[in-house]
């Protein structure tokens, strides 16, 4: 496929992503979704389940963080054929391991309040893919200078959707343009440009991972209800940073084509 029409593909799903955020009528935060299903106590730690799981997030960006200090301090193992591909997977696992304080301390008391500290760190985390996914298979170059203009936009998406409910003009819609408008453009990105390594494909196993975290969680209290031992919501989380372990892996894993 030439490269003008990938371009225009790209535009054109960018322009509808902020088509849909701005133009249509405006979401609302349901405030039914602060009810989870599992609020059991576990030592003195309110809704333990949802609150603690979020251990595997700081495991894995923790885990990400490191193999990229490792790589770094090797001076280059051929995982990163430019240096400077690594600066978007530095900021996305350090989005990935502030998610697990930030959605931490919203589970503890859930409200809109808090839900603004677990969504900040998630912005970051997907637009720093988005632009790392830049990085690897379009130009490293575009792919850095994307980065702080994209996480500033997922990070300004959120501050907007507070400020406009405390305005009492509340509008969630640019924040879920900026979280699945991010997805639908790596997946589209993953489809049209072949990556410069091995295991690229893995990026779908992500999605694909995501996708199952974002189904269970929309059914948190018919899973906790079948014996409650685990809630939708609590599994969500499991669900979301085994594929983010599932990225990591591949990262060790691969080299160049």
């Amino acid at each position: 496929m030439r490269t003008a029409i990938k371009t225009c593909l790209l535009i054109g799903i960018v322009a509808g992503a902020i088509g849909w955020g701005i133009f249509l009528p405006p979401m609302v935060q349901s405030q039914d979704y602060h009810r989870f299903a599992d609020a059991r106590v576990l030592l003195a730690i309110e809704n333990a389940a949802d609150t603690l799981s979020n251990l595997a997030f700081l495991v894995v960006g923790g885990l990400g963080l490191a193999f990229l200090w490792r790589e770094r301090a090797a001076g280059g193992t051929g995982r990163f054929i430019a240096p400077q591909e690594m600066r978007p997977y530095w900021v996305f696992f350090a989005g990935v391991a502030l998610t697990s304080v930030g959605s931490a301390y919203y589970h503890l008391v859930p409200d809109d309040a808090r839900l603004v500290w677990d969504r900040l760190p998630m912005t970051v985390a997907f637009m720093s893919l988005l632009a790392a996914m830049v990085a690897e298979r379009i130009s490293v170059r575009v792919g850095n200078l994307l980065l702080l203009p994209l996480v500033i936009l997922g990070i300004a998406s959120v501050v907007y959707w507070r400020w406009s409910a405390l305005a009492g003009m509340e509008n969630l819609r640019p924040y879920v343009a900026v979280q699945f408008g991010s997805i639908a453009v790596i997946l589209a990105i993953a489809l049209l440009y072949r990556s410069r390594y091995t295991h690229g494909g893995v990026i779908f196993a992500v999605a694909a991972a995501y996708g199952v975290a974002k189904v269970v969680e929309s059914l948190d209290r018919e899973i906790y209800a079948l014996g409650q031992w685990m809630s939708g919501h609590t599994l969500k989380h499991l669900a979301a940073a085994a594929g983010i372990y599932l990225l990591l892996k591949s990262l060790e894993r691969r080299a160049p084509r």
